[in-house]
């Protein structure tokens, strides 16, 4: 069951979903979803000595990128045809009894900005800073600022505990994101 305002809130107020900064639920807070803000770490691909990213032969994709780190309220520009991996501004952590999903914002969608490409489901246990992988399928530049209203997270009550939570999984590999986060596909066994 997908949690309504009046639930979202009594969670934070009691501990159960953990928000960092504490958001502000007059600004924040949509009939089944919060709102998220962007943070200040980006990161994007840069010229490589690679031509192909080999899921197979281990391709470190984190040598491929760069991190960019702006101001908060300073700009970044997201070109068109771009694809930018970023973080929220929020710390989330999530119990072993409830799971986040993240959407986009449709005022942002309606400038052709994706917000995440397929990763939109953080799992019971989860703890960090949301990754969003953003795209602008648009014909001109967006200009994007930190700690604008970027996505939307609902969160869903499961209909029992989860026994294995993402931070208890032997291979969990995104758990206490803080800044923009490379794939890590490269570390899944062979």
């Amino acid at each position: 069951m997908i949690l309504s305002d009046e639930d979202i809130k009594k969670n934070i107020r009691d501990g159960i979903i953990k928000i960092t900064p504490a958001p502000n639920f007059e600004e924040q807070l949509g009939p089944c979803s919060l709102d998220l803000h962007l943070g200040n770490s980006f990161k994007v691909f840069k010229m490589s000595r690679y031509t192909f990213i080999d899921l197979k032969n281990g391709t470190n994709v984190d040598d491929m990128m760069e991190e960019i780190i702006v101001k908060d309220g300073a700009s970044f520009i997201i070109q068109p045809h771009d694809f930018v991996i970023t973080v929220t501004k929020e710390e989330i952590t999530l119990p072993s009894t409830i799971m986040g999903r993240l959407d986009g914002r449709s005022s942002l969608a309606r400038l052709g900005l994706v917000i995440h490409v397929t990763a939109a489901r953080f799992d019971p246990g989860w703890r960090g800073k949301a990754v969003m992988e953003l795209g602008n399928l648009g014909t001109v530049p967006i200009v994007l600022y930190a700690g604008m209203r970027i996505c939307a997270m609902t969160f869903e009550s499961l209909s029992s505990l989860s026994q294995v939570p993402y931070l208890q999984q032997a291979d969990h590999k995104y758990a206490d994101q803080s800044s923009a986060t490379a794939s890590r596909i490269n570390e899944e066994p062979k």
